[in-house]
């Protein structure tokens, strides 16, 4: 059962909230992260990409990166930017981006949970990554960006969450993007320890965003468990920031793909090669797929739709029957030589929220041969999958909106 627990977080000043909610860390490079920050001292993007504050020739996951952060922190503090909570509370925080609206509860994690199972995950962690997670979190002593975690809906809890929600705001504002952001305070002490119990009856959450910073939370827990002879468990760093929401308000975009060329083939050679396991019709335009096992294809100015041919699809397979699957077990790996997506530099991810221009604009401007547009992962197939212990491919889901970070961060002493 789920054990989460109220925390004492730091957050900014409400005056402050707009100038310090910052987009995660992995959504950008150094270089954009930069030009996000700009001139403004109290972006988040100080404490969670402080190379922004080095010279360009630091390597982004040198320790003197993190010591900076570490730094920028202290600095946050001291001018008051980041105030910390009196007492344990959580937070409800909610998001809204045109006619998608998600409400969560920003809480604290077990990381037994997370080694047990009771948190599901569903793809790999990369080793390189996660150790820099790792050194990021040791070394501000800090959670600074939350995990985006799913449980199944829950009428109780929700009506909770809504019943909060017709109060003001504490926080209330809109970023650059057009999404707004909300935040309340749940300080009252009954409905902290309702919320409690009611997740303690909850079997599973699941991880939505956040594999690396789920995985880093359980190594630091070990680290310091291991230095510390009068460990207890209840230590703030055996509890890890998250933002939990329901399955029925998510929105999953496409996770579209472009390749940088036809593995050697010509245009007519490939076309006939694919056509043996996706049936080809020429589209008037750009194609979003409707429905599960359509792909769209843009390849020399040309849209097409590619339907999967019925002998690929497996729907007893909860890993084969996924989209990503198919177009990389039945075109990017047996026709463009694509074996592992997670390393091959041949192939780019593209976040749905770019939308089919941005396919367009690769594929036209010579950098990529050909692109294919993808039917988003469901909320469903997500958590059958992890039920069953499986793994994803590699960039299966985009969430929008994305969480900001910045409004809460948990101290882990």
């Amino acid at each position: 059962m789920a054990i989460i627990r109220p925390f004492e977080a730091l957050r900014p000043p409400v005056h402050l909230a707009p100038r310090v909610a910052a987009l995660p860390y992995d959504v950008m490079d150094v270089e954009e992260a930069r030009q996000m920050a700009g001139d403004n001292s109290d972006s988040f993007l100080h404490i969670s990409r402080p190379e922004i504050d080095l010279p360009a020739s630091v390597d982004p996951h040198a320790d003197e990166v993190h010591r900076q952060g570490k730094l920028n922190l202290q600095g946050f503090i001291e001018r008051k930017v980041l105030i910390q909570e009196p007492a344990p509370c959580y937070y409800i925080y909610r998001q809204r981006m045109g006619a998608i609206v998600q409400t969560g509860l920003v809480a604290c994690a077990a990381v037994d949970d997370y080694v047990s199972g009771v948190i599901k995950k569903h793809e790999h962690t990369r080793a390189d990554k996660e150790e820099d997670r790792i050194k990021h979190i040791d070394t501000l002593d800090a959670n600074d960006e939350p995990v985006f975690y799913i449980f199944r809906s829950h009428p109780e809890v929700e009506e909770i969450l809504q019943n909060v929600i017709y109060e003001p705001a504490d926080y209330n504002f809109t970023t650059a993007d057009g999404v707004s952001h909300a935040l309340w305070v749940v300080a009252d002490p009954y409905l902290i320890e309702h919320l409690t119990r009611l997740f303690s009856a909850i079997p599973t959450l699941y991880v939505a965003d956040g594999h690396h910073r789920s995985a880093a939370a359980a190594k630091v827990r070990d680290l310091r468990k291991a230095a510390n002879p009068s460990h207890t468990g209840n230590e703030e760093y055996n509890f890890f920031l998250t933002v939990i929401f329901p399955e029925s308000q998510l929105n999953i975009m496409p996770y579209n793909r472009v390749v940088k060329d036809l593995n050697g083939l010509d245009t007519p050679r490939f076309l006939d090669t694919v056509s043996k396991s996706f049936l080809i019709t020429p589209a008037p335009a750009p194609l979003a797929p409707e429905e599960r096992h359509q792909f769209g294809m843009y390849l020399g100015r040309q849209w097409y739709r590619l339907q999967a041919r019925p002998e690929l699809t497996d729907e007893a397979n909860t890993v084969g029957r996924l989209d990503v699957s198919i177009l990389q077990n039945h075109l990017l790996h047996p026709v463009l030589g694509i074996e592992n997506p997670r390393t091959d530099k041949r192939i780019s991810f593209v976040g749905g929220i770019r939308g089919l221009d941005e396919l367009v604009r690769l594929v036209d401007s010579g950098e990529y041969a050909v692109a294919f547009s993808m039917h988003p992962t469901g909320i469903q197939e997500l958590m059958d999958l992890a039920d069953d212990d499986q793994i994803m491919p590699p960039k299966s889901t985009w969430f929008e909106p994305k969480l900001r970070s910045g409004l809460f961060v948990h101290l882990l002493s």
